[in-house]
């Protein structure tokens, strides 16, 4: 795991009281459910590169509060972010509830949650 600064996970630990946080498996079940609603992936590009939980879009903490309403314009539609630890989607998820999304959650641990929990990663799907 990981070794993060003693800031950055203030930082974390801060907006984790502000999002709501899922978990792998309810996650995969909204996704057999077919449930409509937008999973993002919010890791670097070189991590996407390696695959992505399956029906996953791109859009990197780097950019998504920038690209967020040209893709996702309707601030109440389900939301689903999601890193590799769930540490930066927490930051991205207290963020996009800063901008008035209201339904926004935070995959717990991230794609290693999800591997964790015998899900694969698939090839990654599209970006943006």
């Amino acid at each position: 795991m990981k070794q993060h600064s003693p800031g950055f996970v203030s930082l974390v630990s801060a907006a984790k009281k502000n999002v709501k946080e899922i978990s792998a498996q309810t996650l995969k079940k909204m996704i057999d459910q077919k449930q409509s609603f937008y999973l993002i992936d919010v890791r670097e590009d070189s991590e996407w590169a390696n695959g992505a939980i399956p029906s996953s879009i791109h859009l990197s903490k780097g950019v998504i509060e920038r690209d967020i309403e040209k893709n996702i314009a309707d601030y109440n539609k389900p939301i689903v972010v999601y890193c590799s630890g769930g540490f930066r989607s927490a930051l991205v998820a207290d963020n996009l509830q800063k901008m008035g999304y209201t339904d926004i959650h935070s995959l717990s641990g991230g794609s290693t949650a999800w591997g964790e929990a015998g899900y694969a990663l698939g090839p990654k799907v599209r970006d943006k």
